[in-house]
């Protein structure tokens, strides 16, 4: 049975509980909003696993022109130049706005801000909270903030299963929880629900972080960007529990180095050595570990017997796992930590669908490019959340009288994408393993089960990731190896994926048997 709740009809609903929610809903105070989390507020998302912190030009030898291009270069080529300097420009003040709202950032001894220093960042930057717990710290305050926040109704459990459309505009949101089905009737929707790290089986996020956002606004009709783009940190705990417990770049920051099980240090020729941009020694480990090599990071130098102190959280689940930091290397391998790409918007946050806003890891503002600036997202989701509400607020809410489905869509399963997702999105790409990723993903895109939506988000990404027949940031392929001569970003919709892949299988009918 689907209960309509009458009583929160016409309010924007904000649909994930990590930071970027959290922020747009308190943003939006005191306009009654309702912010949809399918976990406890602020738990399962990727923001409260963040170690690393917020990235802005607060040093005295700093600048946000340095800053803006330190993020042009690490993007290669595909940034929007514009958003990111009016990001780079807003950081600052969006640090003073969490302090305001409780968050506790670590300082010197002398009282000013600590700053760390990560890959391909030119000056200390990176502000961090409680050490290397700085997502745990924003959580906790931001939490705390909605929950005293009289505009803002938090509705825990409920996991949004559809948008619904009328005249191709948002009508609503279809979601489902413990105590039934639930449809709330709105124009104005915010997806911030986060990456697509849990398509892939090494992975540093949350297991139900799969792109549920993405999802829900490709069937909406939006347009995506970006998709091929996924960044794999390199240094993840080489070890069983998934997700996997990431080793921060700032560990590399304060002096830590990569080497193999003879102690070798085999990036020492890489320009940057261990603090190169992401994409670069991610490859540089993932092809190291394909010659039959172990790969460990070396803090028993540096940081050395200070490990504890300065990263206590990365400390407890080194011994857990019976390591310790200070004495013996940490094993490591790259895993898949964050989305480049996402759900194709504007300096607002609105997307190719009225009505419909995105904010955060969910959304490609154009920032990030094709690789990540370390500490830039956390940064970008504070910023841009803010914009994104004064957008919902300026726009006029209208009646409407969604079609209702058939029936609500299942539980999103992700588990019979996540191999095929993991054997051809990964650190390199091919075209043959392209194909056959999107011969097998098709079928279950169409099946209108508990695989479908996982699977719609992986047909996507790699019919984005054959259709760039370049190498470019984090996308690698090793068919293409260099780069094209003019950078563009990708755009494609939900439509435009399954027409090509239908044209792909048959026009390569032995790829679609061989992966049946």
């Amino acid at each position: 049975m689907i209960t309509d709740a009458h009583d929160l009809s016409g309010r924007p609903i904000v649909i994930g509980g990590g930071i970027a929610g959290m922020m747009t809903a308190l943003a939006l105070a005191p306009e009654p909003v309702v912010l949809l989390t399918k976990a406890p507020l602020g738990a399962e998302a990727s923001s409260v696993l963040a170690q690393g912190g917020l990235a802005a030009s607060l040093g005295a030898d700093d600048s946000p022109a340095l800053h803006l291009a330190d993020t042009l270069a690490a993007g290669d080529g595909l940034c929007d130049a514009a958003t990111t300097k009016r990001i780079v420009e807003a950081a600052p003040a969006a640090i003073e706005a969490l302090e305001r709202l409780g968050v506790a950032f670590d300082r010197t001894p002398s009282g000013t801000m600590r700053l760390g220093l990560e890959a391909a960042h030119s000056r200390r930057r990176i502000v961090h909270a409680a050490g290397d717990a700085t997502g745990s710290e924003l959580v906790r305050a931001l939490a705390a903030a909605v929950r005293r926040t009289p505009s803002i109704t938090v509705l825990e459990g409920m996991e949004a299963r559809r948008l619904l459309i009328d005249d191709n505009a948002i009508a609503g949101v279809l979601a489902a929880g413990a105590s039934g089905d639930v449809t709330l009737l709105t124009g104005r929707v915010v997806l911030a629900t986060g990456g697509i790290g849990g398509l892939f089986h090494d992975t540093t996020n949350p297991l139900g972080s799969f792109g549920q956002g993405l999802a829900l606004a490709a069937c909406a009709g939006a347009v995506l960007s970006d998709l091929e783009f996924v960044q794999f940190h390199p240094t993840a705990l080489d070890g069983l529990a998934r997700p996997m417990r990431l080793i921060s770049e700032a560990v590399r920051g304060e002096g830590a180095i990569l080497i193999d099980e003879n102690g070798f240090r085999f990036l020492k020729d890489l320009p940057g050595g261990e603090l190169a941009t992401r994409d670069a020694v991610a490859r540089g480990v993932f092809r190291h570990l394909a010659k039959g090599h172990r790969v460990f990071l070396d803090a028993r130098e540096k940081p050395g017997a200070n490990f504890a102190a300065r990263f206590p959280a990365i400390a407890g689940f080194c011994h857990e796992a019976g390591l310790d930091p200070a004495l013996e290397p940490i094993p490591v391998r790259p895993a898949a930590h964050y989305h480049m790409g996402g759900i194709a918007v504007d300096e607002a946050g609105r997307s190719s669908v009225a009505g419909l806003w995105a904010c955060g890891e969910v959304a490609a503002t154009g920032l990030h490019g094709a690789n990540r600036l370390a500490s830039n997202s956390l940064t970008e989701a504070v910023v841009t959340a803010g914009w994104v509400a004064t957008s919902v607020a300026e726009t006029a809410t209208y009646s409407c009288r969604p079609s209702m489905p058939a029936r609500i869509p299942p539980r999103p399963d992700p588990s019979s994408v996540r191999p095929i997702v993991s054997r051809a999105l990964g650190v390199e790409r091919c075209d043959d393993e392209l194909r056959d990723a999107i011969a097998a993903l098709l079928p279950l895109a169409s099946n209108q089960d508990a695989a479908s939506d996982p699977a719609v988000v992986g047909l996507m990404a790699a019919v984005s990731a054959m259709q760039r027949q370049e190498s470019r940031g984090a996308h690698c392929r090793t068919d293409f190896p260099q780069k094209a001569a003019v950078a563009r970003r990708s755009f494609i919709s939900l439509d435009e994926a399954i027409d090509f892949a239908n044209k792909l299988t048959d026009e390569f009918p032995m790829q679609l048997a061989r992966s049946a």
